[in-house]
């Protein structure tokens, strides 16, 4: 009998950013790590099992999810992109996951949304996760279906889910905005515990940030996941304002929760 809560874990977009940060953390939380990605991957940690899959092939993902306890979702499309790919990787994509858990009997489900399923929320506005979605972008409405998804899962299907509303999730800030919405990697990995060992979440929409001193959200309807994050991107601020001065209120990057998703063009148009 497993020592784990969940015995075997999958990690999904192990070859990007956020994954690669999650594998060793998740890896000591389990007694089979299956990681995949779309490219190639090599195995870090022992109880690693390496697998090649694509969202958008239903068959690659119900094989991928077999015998699967908890899915941690960092794979699709991760920033804004063409029609074409938000459709197969975050839509297509999410549906055979979801069908692949319902398929397979998967307990639970955490995986990353994004502050771009409110992203035109302007910044003077603290947002909590019971207001209207306000996509901001293709990639951002992807979230949006994700989520709802999500929703409708376990009110169906009784899947529980966690989505994570990540605002900017890198090593450390790189601008103004990032005082605001800054996640530090530690704080990602004890998120990404907190959802997996809290007792019911049903389906929780939690932001993922820092415990920055400037903050555009408010976590009041997730206390139940019990995320005590410790960072805080004001350490930063001194190095921002030194490398690119004072921002102007009007520049697009601090008007809203978007940012620069906001004002930018459609995506197929350039």
């Amino acid at each position: 009998m497993s020592k784990y809560k969940y015995k075997n874990i999958l990690l999904t977009g192990a070859a990007g950013a956020l994954g690669n940060q999650l594998r060793e953390t998740l890896s000591t939380e389990c007694d089979l790590l299956r990681i995949s990605d779309r490219t190639s991957l090599e195995k870090k940690f022992k109880n690693e099992q390496v697998e090649i899959a694509d969202l958008s092939s239903a068959e690659s993902i119900l094989k991928l999810t077999k015998n699967i306890d908890c899915v941690v979702h960092m794979g699709g499309q991760s920033i804004e992109g063409s029609w074409d790919n938000v459709l197969n990787s975050n839509i297509i994509g999410m549906y055979n996951l979801y069908e692949a858990c319902r398929k397979n009997k998967i307990k639970r489900v955490i995986w990353a949304s994004s502050v771009h399923t409110v992203g035109f929320y302007p910044r003077s506005e603290v947002v909590d996760s019971k207001v209207m979605p306000r996509p901001d972008s293709n990639y951002g409405l992807s979230k949006v279906f994700g989520e709802s998804l999500a929703q409708y899962y376990w009110d169906k299907y009784k899947i529980e889910t966690v989505s994570v509303r990540i605002y900017s999730c890198v090593e450390e800030p790189k601008d103004h905005r990032m005082l605001s919405t800054w996640l530090s990697y530690d704080d990602l990995r004890s998120l990404i515990l907190a959802c997996m060992n809290s007792s019911n979440v049903q389906h929780s929409v939690i932001f993922g940030v820092s415990k920055n001193d400037s903050l555009l959200i408010d976590n009041k309807y997730a206390n139940h996941i019990s995320y005590k994050p410790k960072d805080n991107a004001e350490a930063y601020r001194q190095k921002i304002e030194k490398n690119h001065g004072f921002v102007d209120a009007q520049d697009p990057l601090v008007t809203t929760h978007g940012g620069y998703f906001v004002s930018a063009g459609h995506y197929d148009d350039t």
